[in-house]
């Protein structure tokens, strides 16, 4: 049985999106704000964490980092009223894999969430990711863990950024539109713009310390330098 966190200080959305999680076969661990989240996870692992940003005794995006810190391979929904772009932005920048603006349907958040898990649990197979090489260097997507290898060192990444380098480092050279990324590395396009991409690009970048692994096409989007070895 998959478990889920779930952190959100209003009792009655709380009580309404638990109730379909559980319909739906998921184990649900409430908590109504950020005080114990933490601790919790040394005694019992979630697969998924659903966190509120606005809480009274903290702020979820804190929360959320100190997860991400413990544990990088559980998935990270922020569920909020904080819609403006920026806090999107900062939202996928703290890894987060999807981002529910309130008022919404919590039976949209549980097939949310249900997505969420089936891409988690794909795996792929090693094949399926591959090696690339670029002017004498290597860069190697794990096709099991979050993790790329790149000139021998290991790089920790979130779900959503190992699934899109997954998917650029499968066919080097391929230009993939914005959209293109978010139905096929991602299984749904999110709410709002694809900004989403040029977010997780712009950590991925960063994690891998160079910006040439993965060429801008404007206008485009973005594609693997190298070739597959």
């Amino acid at each position: 049985m998959s478990r889920v966190y779930l952190v959100e200080d209003n009792a009655a959305i709380r009580e309404a999106v638990s109730l379909y999680l559980r319909v739906e076969g998921f184990e649900v661990v409430e908590f109504d704000g950020v005080r114990g989240v933490v601790e919790s996870m040394r005694l019992q692992r979630p697969d998924v964490c659903i966190i509120d940003v606005m809480l009274p005794d903290g702020d979820g995006f804190s929360l959320a980092r100190r997860i991400r810190e413990r544990d990088g391979k559980v998935g990270l929904v922020f569920l909020t009223a904080r819609e403006a772009e920026s806090d999107r932005i900062l939202g996928f920048e703290l890894g987060a894999d999807d981002y529910v603006v309130k008022p919404f349907s919590p039976r949209e958040l549980v097939l949310r969430v249900k997505a969420l898990m089936r891409r988690m649990g794909e795996g792929g197979g090693r094949e399926e990711a591959g090696e690339v090489e670029w002017e004498g260097r290597r860069l190697r997507v794990d096709g099991e863990l979050p993790v790329a290898v790149v000139e021998g060192r290991e790089v920790r990444l979130t779900p959503a950024e190992w699934r899109i380098l997954r998917l650029l480092a499968s066919s080097p050279g391929r230009v993939f539109t914005r959209e293109q990324i978010l139905g096929e590395a991602l299984d749904y396009l999110y709410e709002g713009s694809a900004r989403t991409v040029d977010t997780h690009i712009k950590n991925l970048r960063a994690k891998l310390g160079s910006s040439d692994w993965i060429e801008t096409v404007r206008g485009i989007g973005y594609r693997m330098m190298g070739v597959r070895v």
